[in-house]
C-alpha cells in the first residue's frame, strides 16, 4: 500500500484569525486545482484530511475531482502553537527550529515534537485500519507533523533536516509493504505519483 501525505499550500494569513481556521489563499487554490487533475490522484482510494480548515480545502478541492468523500481526523492537526497564538513569520522559522532541535521540550508551551509525532503516528495507523484497501492512501495536513510522521516512517530520529522545502503544498510517498521512501517532499503541482517520481 502507498501512503501520500500532502502538506496545504499557500494560505491567507490573517493574524486576528485563530491559526486553525485560515483558509488557502488565492495561490494555495490554484495549486491545488492544478494537482488535482494529475493521474495519480486517481489511483487513490481514501482521503483522509486534518480538521483545520486549509487542509480540510485542501482535501476537499482534490476529493471533489474524483469523486470521493474525505475524512476528517481531528488528531492529524498540526502541532498544537495555540500557546503562542500568531506569530510573525519572521520569527516563527527560529520558533520552529527550537522545536524540532529539542523533541523531548515545549517551546514557550507548544505541543512537544516527542508528543506530536506519537499523535499522528496513532491517528495514521488507525485511519490506516479503517481503510481496508490495498490501493494508494492519501493523508492531507501539515508540514511539522508531516515531518514527524516522515521521520517516523523511515525509523530516524526528529530532524528538521527532514522537513518539506518552500513552506507547503509538498507530498511524499511511502510503500507502507516494503517500507520505503518512494520519493521525498515534491511541489504538488509538479508531483506526477510514486511510480513515476520513486
Amino acid at each position: 500500500m502507498i501512503l501520500y501525505y500532502l502538506t496545504h499550500p499557500q494560505v491567507a494569513i490573517d493574524p486576528q484569525v485563530a491559526v486553525p481556521d485560515w483558509s488557502l489563499s488565492d495561490l494555495g487554490r490554484n495549486r491545488v486545482a492544478a494537482a488535482s487533475g494529475k493521474p495519480w490522484v486517481g489511483s487513490v482510494r481514501r482521503i483522509f484530511s486534518s480538521n483545520e480548515r486549509k487542509a480540510v480545502e485542501t482535501a476537499q478541492t482534490i476529493a471533489a475531482a474524483v469523486g470521493q468523500g474525505v475524512s476528517i481526523r481531528q488528531n492529524m492537526g498540526e502541532n498544537d502553537r495555540s500557546a503562542t497564538g500568531f506569530i510573525r513569520p519572521e520569527e516563527f522559522e527560529a520558533a520552529a527550529d527550537a522545536f524540532f532541535a529539542e523533541p523531548e521540550n515545549s517551546w514557550n508551551g507548544w505541543e512537544t515534537a516527542n508528543d506530536a509525532q506519537a499523535r499522528i503516528v496513532a491517528a495514521v495507523e488507525l485511519a490506516l485500519d479503517e481503510a481496508e484497501t490495498d490501493y494508494p492512501v492519501l493523508f492531507v495536513g501539515h508540514g511539522a507533523v508531516g515531518t514527524l510522521l516522515k521521520c517516523s516512517l523511515l525509523g530516524r530520529g526528529i530532524s528538521r533536516s527532514e522537513d518539506q522545502p518552500n513552506g507547503g503544498g509538498n507530498i511524499f510517498a511511502f510503500n507502507l509493504n516494503t517500507r520505503h521512501l518512494l520519493n521525498d517532499w515534491t511541489a504538488v503541482e509538479s508531483y506526477d505519483g510514486a511510480e513515476r517520481n520513486g
